[in-house]
């Protein structure tokens, strides 16, 4: 057996399901871009645009995916897979021109916001090369997408919701497209999009190029390989779990009537930081309260139009807004340079979910934290949720004002002055509505041995102010 194949071998993910054996061996992995069969002005621009040396996903696939194989890549998220794949699917492409509606290149991501950020990413190189890209997502101006691509697009990157729309209008057809990729595959699976997706890959060239990269490789996505990768070159270049030697893990103990108080110090840190709750409603009023404690703050979520969520996510990058208030919605295709701090305010319902909230630090090498704060009663969960991440973290109880709280996150308190006429802290409750579920209490259960929910939610409340003034010295 060769080397390349042997190596090929060893990468292969075990126990998670049977892929297909790899016939034709591996090219091995590269150590610089100049060994790859790419344009001079490609490599040019990588030099200028700071990318120097390639990634260990990029290092290993670049070679295969140039040469026209298909690729089963794993990586983490943040590990550069978006160049793994764009730059292969940009060259090859290059010289050719697209017919109106006919594109010859497809990206297919579950969200807009990854979307975007493969596009973004992309743009400058296809721009070199002389290529068009369309983005092609829902939430945004269907007409105007459906003009992108009767104008000729020979790169579109897509939501398959959106472009089966386009599809079914006679915008666009697949027929052409002879390099297909699937970014984030395994959350295309976790959201349904599985069928969807199928009756996409049906329409574009049998004998193309087909590139599926994932952070994590399960029997969701078994579908996928088995259907519409020939041959694939398998690469895993990160662990299973996909954690981080430049990660930490905190778990911070904390007891629901300080919940609340201990969240709104560790937003009023300095610097950036994600804060992931689990319901839109949940979010909203967390991110009113954190306005009117004087913490820059702002929401992101599915409710959202398309153009808030881009703005919000512009001014987070920009540093106008320090604490970013989110649902799942932001765990993926959310990258933001520099950021040091994940707080999960909510614990994620599973490992996934947590891998890919903290894969929003420590990104490409940098590091970063991620903290969960954990009520007594969801202490074995988290256990167990921690250990099927094959994560070890640091436990501490702490309490809101605590020196340990800051010296992890950086907790301080806020400052008081409401951020852009805020209203006040405490709204009135609309009927029957939980106005913070998931900071520490459940719709129709009492808390606190007895105490109502809304008693204990008004409590939470005050104290969380009291705490700020006599931090203040007020």
């Amino acid at each position: 057996m060769s080397r390349s194949a042997r190596t090929n071998d060893r990468l292969r993910p075990q126990g998670e399901f049977a892929l297909p054996v790899t016939v034709t061996p591996a090219l091995p992995a590269v150590a610089t871009f100049g060994e790859l069969d790419m344009p001079v002005e490609m490599l040019k621009a990588l030099t200028s645009l700071g990318v120097n040396e390639p990634f260990p996903i990029q290092a290993a696939t670049l070679p295969n995916s140039l040469a026209g194989r298909d690729v089963l890549g794993r990586g983490r998220t943040g590990s550069g897979k978006t160049l793994a794949f764009g730059l292969a699917l940009l060259v090859r492409t290059a010289g050719q021109r697209a017919e109106a509606r006919k594109p010859l290149a497809l990206i297919l991501v579950p969200t807009r916001e990854l979307a975007q950020q493969v596009t973004d990413a992309l743009a400058p190189y296809a721009r070199l090369l002389k290529l068009r890209l369309a983005t092609v997502v829902g939430g945004m101006s269907i007409g105007r997408q459906a003009g992108a691509l009767r104008a000729g697009a020979e790169v579109v990157v897509a939501t398959p919701g959106r472009l089966a729309d386009l599809i079914e209008r006679k915008d666009c057809r697949l027929d052409r497209v002879n390099i297909t990729v699937l970014d984030e595959a395994d959350q295309m699976a976790d959201m349904g999009f599985i069928p969807q997706v199928t009756e996409l890959l049906d329409q574009v060239r049998p004998d193309g190029q087909r590139m599926l990269f994932s952070a994590t490789l399960d029997r969701n996505i078994d579908v996928l390989v088995r259907r519409y990768l020939n041959d694939p070159v398998v690469h895993s270049v990160d662990p299973s779990a996909g954690t981080v030697t430049t990660m930490e893990h905190h778990v911070l103990q904390v007891h629901g009537a300080d919940k609340y108080a201990t969240a709104t110090e560790i937003a009023a840190r300095d610097g950036r930081v994600i804060m992931f709750l689990d319901t839109k409603h949940a979010v909203d009023q967390f991110t009113k309260h954190l306005l009117s404690s004087g913490v820059k703050a702002a929401a992101l979520h599915g409710g959202k139009s398309q153009p808030q969520r881009t703005r919000t996510l512009a001014r987070f990058k920009t540093g106008d807004v320090t604490a970013l208030v989110a649902t799942n919605v932001a765990a993926r295709g959310i990258h933001i340079d520099d950021l040091d701090l994940v707080v999960n305010v909510d614990p994620p319902s599973d490992h996934k979910d947590y891998l890919h909230r903290g894969g929003r630090t420590a990104r490409a090498g940098e590091s970063g934290s991620v903290v969960t704060l954990v009520l007594p009663n969801q202490r074995r969960d988290m256990a167990r949720l921690m250990s099927d991440a094959g994560i070890r973290p640091r436990i501490t109880q702490v309490r809101s004002g605590e020196a340990e709280l800051s010296r992890i996150t950086g907790a301080q308190a806020p400052s008081g002055v409401p951020v852009g006429g805020s209203g006040p802290v405490a709204e009135r409750p609309k009927r029957g509505g939980a106005p913070f579920r998931g900071l520490g209490t459940r719709p129709g259960r009492a808390v606190g041995g007895g105490e109502s929910r809304r008693s204990a939610e008004a409590r939470q409340l005050a104290e969380a102010r009291k705490a700020a003034r006599v931090r203040r010295g007020a």
